[in-house]
């Protein structure tokens, strides 16, 4: 690519969401962007393959994006002018119980709530004042928290205020105060099956939040997958990019971030190891750097080689916590997963594991490292909106458990065992109608992307002390300390999920210091 004169360079460690949002808002901008990926091909744990056979689209991480669909930085770039088509299912979410109806998140508040019964009330109130204002609230919700405080400053509309106050008034309980405002063992389970999104136990404070969140988007913008796999949102980041003239380096794992001496203004050099032809060859980039955004967790940005983080923002790192991993299982199904209510093959997403104290007990369980006897599963069928995902009478689908970080061996075939029976349990018949299945450990994870630390998802376990310091306690979360250096991962606000704001956010705070 020919440098355009006078343009400044910007390396991009990183071809997740974030790192391609990242290099897309700087190459827009009329900066010169390369974006540096260890794998054969772009997208992180954001890509989809052909897993289980030809014609079968398996997404490899995430399928079901109700904040990738609300993504401001994914509507700036407009990437639903380069290919992305979002599809919503029938029902948004179910939650599969064990002795009566599953309860169940449609688009509809209002039928959400009149399908539980005396919690109709309740369900309104706690969750509908976010859903009416949603946009805003997502807006919010997917900035630093000084942005947040700010916008909160400005703004003189009564009724935005009270929306984001209602969700930090409940949001900040721990999922089981909230609990208690529901009267039924459905909704309190419906409750519970978006509050384990965060990974962390029900009884630490904020974990109310993902509960009012998730189901609060179900409402307002939905829970949609990308057509023909999530591999369409790293399509569509890719062709922004480039289009604004950026370009791509894959099989090309960083290594070092050194400072170029003599220089006035910082800029930096990148080095490390090409896997293509040349295997383990060490390689540099051709040209300084101005600016470098790490799509990486806190583990591995201690791991460069020559970058000099201050003292007490590398001891932060060094204390980050990533949480409970997952064991994952992509299935192949002839026909339709067979449940025992048919409602719930019409949802994107399932929710399994019991009543509300089950779950919680199993999410304490996998946050102390300890197997729960019976897990959280999540399970995701794309196919619900989707069919194009496999051959006309299959359906595409993939279910994870929390665990303990890090689990391994014959513990993660019990976990992986575990699952397979929380959906038979629901499903009659599922076992016989599996046409084929694979099974990722937390270790195989962590070796498909780095990222995926332990085999955990997030980034970072989503705690309290998590939340107001990630990952570090400083004004600018995105800066590392180090001049032209930014950390634009899942381990930044606004946290996990294939929504690229995390990489939005690193690469406007580089704009700014540029000027």
């Amino acid at each position: 690519m020919a440098a355009r004169r006078g343009a400044r360079r910007a390396a991009v460690v990183g071809s997740g969401p974030n790192g391609l949002t990242a290099a897309c808002v700087l190459a827009r901008a009329g900066w010169e962007v390369t974006v540096y990926e260890a794998a054969d091909e772009p997208g992180g744990a954001l890509r989809s393959a052909e897993l289980l056979g030809p014609g079968v689209v398996s997404d490899l991480g995430a399928s079901v994006h109700p904040f990738g669909v609300g993504s401001p930085a994914f509507e700036e770039l407009d990437l639903t002018a380069h290919g992305l088509e979002w599809m919503q299912p029938g029902i948004q979410a179910a939650h599969v119980l064990d002795d009566e109806p599953p309860a169940l998140l449609h688009s509809s508040l209002e039928q959400t709530a009149a399908e539980l019964g005396v919690d109709h009330d309740a369900w309104r109130r706690i969750i509908g004042p976010v859903a009416a204002h949603w946009e805003e609230v997502r807006r919010a919700a997917m900035a630093p928290a000084v942005q947040t405080l700010q916008h909160l400053g400005r703004d003189s509309a009564p009724t935005r205020i009270g929306a984001l106050a209602r969700l930090g008034l409940v949001g900040a309980w721990p999922a089981d105060v909230a609990a208690r405002c529901f009267r039924t063992p459905r909704a309190r389970a419906l409750f519970a099956g978006m509050a384990a999104h965060s990974t962390v136990p029900f009884s630490h404070p904020l974990t109310a939040a993902f509960g009012v969140l998730f189901s609060a988007a179900g409402h307002g913008t939905g829970w949609p997958v990308a057509r023909r796999g999530s591999q369409g949102i790293v399509d569509a980041l890719v062709s922004v990019l480039h289009a604004a003239g950026g370009r791509i380096e894959t099989e090309f794992e960083v290594t070092g971030v050194r400072r170029v001496p003599g220089r006035h203004r910082a800029a930096h050099r990148i080095s490390g190891r090409r896997s293509g032809s040349g295997s383990g060859r060490a390689v540099v980039a051709e040209e300084p750097a101005d600016v470098v955004i790490a799509d990486l967790t806190p583990a591995q940005l201690l791991r460069l080689e020559g970058l000099e983080l201050p003292v007490r923002y590398r001891r932060a790192l060094s204390r980050w916590t990533y949480g409970p991993a997952i064991v994952k299982i992509d299935y192949l199904i002839n026909g339709p997963i067979p449940w025992r209510d048919p409602e719930v093959a019409r949802a994107g997403t399932v929710h399994l594991g019991g009543s509300h104290a089950q779950i919680g007990a199993a999410e304490a369980a996998a946050a102390r490292g300890v197997l729960p006897g019976r897990p959280y599963v999540l399970l995701a069928q794309p196919s619900a909106a989707d069919p194009s995902r496999a051959p006309a009478g299959q359906t595409v689908a993939w279910a994870y458990a929390h665990v303990p970080h890090g689990l391994a061996g014959g513990a993660a075939d019990r976990a992986a065992s575990m699952i397979d029976a929380e959906i038979a349990a629901a499903a009659p018949g599922f076992r016989e109608a599996v046409r084929a299945r694979t099974v990722w450990t937390p270790q195989d994870l962590e070796a498909f992307d780095a990222n995926l630390v332990g085999g955990a998802i997030s980034g970072g376990m989503p705690t309290l002390r998590q939340f107001v310091a990630r990952p570090a306690l400083r004004w600018d979360p995105y800066s590392t300390g180090v001049e032209g250096v930014w950390l634009g991962s899942s381990s930044t606000p606004p946290g996990g999920g294939a929504h690229g704001m995390s990489g939005y956010h690193a690469a406007q705070a580089a704009l700014r210091e540029h000027g």
